[in-house]
Formats: structure tokens, C-alpha cells, sequence
């Protein structure tokens, strides 16, 4: 019966198949956005202190950024190794990847909650916190990271179930999480007048059911690759080949956090608290675009990974066409609206006037750059499905360490404040152009016999 599932990767048409797996990954990605987009709205009309209170929670980003980001190493390393195993027809092996990928996360957790713990005020003040805001941040952030576990094994497990082709089993464990956080942060916020502590708290056990449902399906006989003790016993050639290719994803992610200290620092400095409080609503605005794509990407690589290690060289040429074309054109449709309704996305999270100004008057320039970004996620994305960890890594520190901190540190030296908005557009428009270049350079290389026999050799 699994052997079907799996082979369904190989077989089916392609558009069918690519529908079938990329939507519920869309909607399990949107509704997992809404875990922070949703305190940020409730926060946000916290009464009389909602804008001072929205301000402090994004500032908690990039710690929450970073516990996502090493996630990433099982997922985004994991998850397509073991898509290739499963083309290869290697079930143990696959097995064996998950299991790794459980204790890898497990390691983190306690790391990252040990460093947080003891660090969290004074990185709190490096990130862009003020007297005004620390309260707040710190709060949040405390309560948190008594849910670091949970967030690591329901972010970093549920790829493993959509790289066996099981989409709509990997969306129902971010739609359960979602919904209950929905529903919890209102009462605990307003209800039980909780304030940011509430919606932590919320946050905290939403993550916990997903993280429930996830490895409760892992372990049972529905899953292909099964989760079992003995596959966790560490074996460091395994863990290395994960975090070779788990390292690009992990920058993504992890960098996203070192932007947003770099942009709220310089956003404090030539601005002030009004200025960081427009960065939170920003990276909402952006997540809303990128996320979804993201969500798409994920669910179609199982695919390109499958047909990669059965060596059917033609279905991966064709999803890969496919998958880049549809990010292009989703990310073009939805940054060319937020641009033309800047206003709108702004009410979304704020009743100040004064905030609901200033988003109307950078969120333009801030996101223009995202309308041509569709077309390095699909880029990157096909170069993580096919094993290139390198190439994914390069195009990954490019956008975000070459060239959008030190345009973020460099331009409000002429611009002032408006400096810090137009790094964005300018470092994403650069990278796409360059990892365009890189794909036409590469990919007839990479889809070979020979890359094939490579790749199998080092996996």
C-alpha cells in the first residue's frame, strides 16, 4: 500500500500530482503563518497599550526565528534525503534519516533554550528593545521558550510526512495547532486579561497538539517511513550529510534573524519605537507572501527529489518549469496588490494613525522587490530537491549576509531612516538575477547520470 503512495510520485501526471501535494502544504504553511500574524493582530489592539505592546512581541522575532531555523537542518536536510532513498527504493535508510533528524532536534532544544534563557534580556536590547518595549518583549519571549520542544518537533518532523507524498496528513497537523491558537488568543488576551502572556501561552499549546499529531502519525503504521527508537541511535556520517544540505535552509531562516536586529537597530536609531513597530507589521506583510510560496515549494520538491533518484530525469525538468513559473506569478499578483493597498495591511494590526502612516508610506518600497522573488524560491527549491546543497547555501547568503545586511548598514548613512527600507528591494532584486544565472549555468549538469551517481554516492 505505502509502496503506491510512493510510487504515485513517479507515476502520476504531473500537474495532478503537483496539485495534489502542493495545496495542502499551501494551506497548512498559511495557516502555520497565522500563529504569529494572529498575536500580532490581537496584540495590536491590546486597549491603550496595543501599538507599544506590538512593538516589544516583534522585536521577540528573531529569537523565534533562530528556534525555526534549526528546525530547518532536519527538515530541510532531512526531508529530501529521504525522498531520494524512498525513489532509490532505500526504506531503511529513509528511516534511519528520520530518526537521526528526531535526535538532532532534541539536541537543539536544549541548546537553544539554555542560551535563551540565560541571554534573553541584553539580546533583547541588541534586537531594537527600549525601556518602553522590554516588558513586553521579554515576557513574551519567556514564556516561549517553555515551548521550544514543541515547536522544534512540529516544524522540523512535518516535512518528513509530505516527502512520502502524504500532504494532506503533514496540513492537518499545522491546521490543528492553528486553529486552537485562534481560538485561545482572544481568551487568554482578552478574556482572562493576559495580555502578551496569553497569547505566549496560546502559542505554546497550539504547537504542542501539532507537535503531538505529528509524531503520533510517525510512529504509526499510516507512515512509510516509521519513527522508531532504534533509528535514533546517532550516526554522525548520517547527521553530517543532513546538515550539509539542512545548512542552507537553516541560513534562510537563521539570517531572517539577523536581518531584523540589523534593520531594528538602525530603524531605533534614525527613527524610534514607531519605526520598529513598522518592521513587525512589514515581515508580517512579507511572511503573507512568502510563506505561501514556501508552502508550495515544499509540497512540489518531494517530487523533483523522487524522479532525481529514480534517474526520470524528464518529469523533474518538467516540475521544475512548472513550480517556477506559478511562485513568479503568485508572488508578482500579490506584491503588485500590497503596494497598491498598502492602508489595508496595515489596519490589520494597528489602530495608531501615526503607524498606519508610516506602513502606508514604506510597505511600497519595502516589498517591490518580492514581486520577482517567486523566482529564486523556485530556483533554490529545485536546487535543494536535487541534492545541490552548495549552490542552495550560496544563493541563500547572497540575498540575506552579502548583500541585504550590508545595504541595511550602509545606505541610511545617505538615505537616513529610509535607508533601512530600501535595502530590501535592491539585495532581492540582485540575488534573483544572480541565482537565475546559477540555474541556466547548472541544471543540464545536474540532471546526468553522472550527478545522479554522485549524489547517490555522498547520500
Amino acid at each position: 500500500m505505502q509502496a503506491t503512495k510512493d510510487n504515485r510520485l513517479g507515476t502520476e501526471n504531473i500537474t495532478r500530482l503537483m496539485i495534489s501535494l502542493a495545496i495542502p502544504s499551501v494551506l497548512a504553511q498559511i495557516v502555520n503563518v497565522l500563529y504569529n500574524i494572529v498575536d500580532r493582530i490581537y496584540i495590536g489592539r491590546i486597549p491603550g497599550v496595543g501599538a507599544v505592546a506590538l512593538t516589544g512581541v516583534g522585536i521577540t522575532f528573531p529569537i523565534i526565528t533562530i528556534i525555526s531555523a534549526f528546525s530547518g537542518f532536519a527538515s530541510g536536510g532531512g526531508a529530501p534525503l529521504a525522498a531520494i532513498a524512498l525513489g532509490q527504493g532505500d526504506r531503511k535508510r529513509a528511516e534511519r534519516i528520520l530518526g537521526n533528524g528526531v535526535s538532532m532536534l532534541l539536541f537543539f532544544t536544549v541548546i537553544l533554550m539554555a542560551f535563551f534563557f540565560v541571554f534573553q534580556k541584553p539580546l533583547l536590547y541588541v534586537f531594537g528593545a527600549s525601556d518602553n518595549t522590554i516588558g513586553y518583549s521579554s515576557t513574551y519571549i519567556s514564556i516561549y521558550l517553555l515551548g521550544t520542544v514543541f515547536v522544534e518537533l512540529a516544524v522540523g518532523l512535518n516535512t518528513f510526512i509530505s516527502a512520502q507524498g502524504q500532504a494532506r496528513t503533514a496540513m492537518f497537523s499545522v491546521l490543528i495547532g492553528a486553529v486552537v491558537n485562534i481560538v485561545l488568543d482572544p481568551i487568554f488576551i482578552f478574556v482572562f486579561h493576559m495580555g502578551v502572556a496569553g497569547a505566549a501561552v496560546a502559542t505554546i499549546i497550539s504547537q504542542a497538539l501539532s507537535a503531538a499529531w505529528v509524531l503520533h502519525f510517525l510512529c504509526s503504521e499510516k507512515s512509510g517511513i516509521r519513527l522508531k527508537k532504534a533509528g535514533m541511535k546517532p550516526d554522525f556520517s548520517l547527521i553530517g550529510q543532513i546538515m550539509a544540505l539542512g545548512v542552507s535552509p537553516f541560513v534562510m531562516s537563521a539570517t531572517e534573524s539577523a536581518i531584523t536586529i540589523v534593520m531594528n537597530h538602525g530603524l531605533q536609531v534614525y527613527g524610534g519605537d514607531l519605526y520598529v513597530g513598522s518592521m513587525t507589521i512589514l515581515q508580517s506583510v512579507l511572511q503573507l507572501v512568502f510563506v505561501p510560496i514556501s508552502g508550495f515549494t515544499n509540497g512540489v520538491q518531494p517530487i523533483i527529489s523522487y524522479n532525481f533518484g529514480a534517474g526520470k530525469f524528464d518529469r523533474v525538468k518538467m516540475t521544475i518549469k512548472r513550480m517556477i513559473s506559478i511562485t513568479f506569478l503568485a508572488a508578482f499578483v500579490y506584491v503588485v496588490f500590497a503596494m497598491l493597498r498598502p492602508g489595508l495591511f496595515a489596519r490589520l494590526f494597528t489602530t495608531d494613525e501615526d503607524l498606519i502612516a508610516l506602513v502606508k508610506k514604506v510597505l511600497p518600497v519595502y516589498i517591490a522587490g518580492m514581486s520577482v522573488f517567486g523566482i529564486q524560491s523556485g530556483v533554490q527549491s529545485s536546487f535543494l530537491g536535487l541534492g545541490q546543497a552548495k549552490i542552495s547555501l550560496c544563493i541563500a547568503l547572497l540575498r540575506k549576509v552579502i548583500l541585504l545586511i550590508p545595504l541595511a548598514l550602509i545606505l541610511p548613512r545617505f538615505f537616513g531612516v529610509m535607508g533601512v527600507y530600501y535595502a530590501e528591494p535592491v539585495a532581492d532584486i540582485l540575488s534573483v538575477l544572480t541565482a537565475s544565472t546559477l540555474f541556466l549555468l547548472n541544471i543540464r549538469k545536474i540532471l546526468s547520470k553522472e550527478m545522479l551517481a554522485k549524489v547517490t554516492h555522498t547520500t
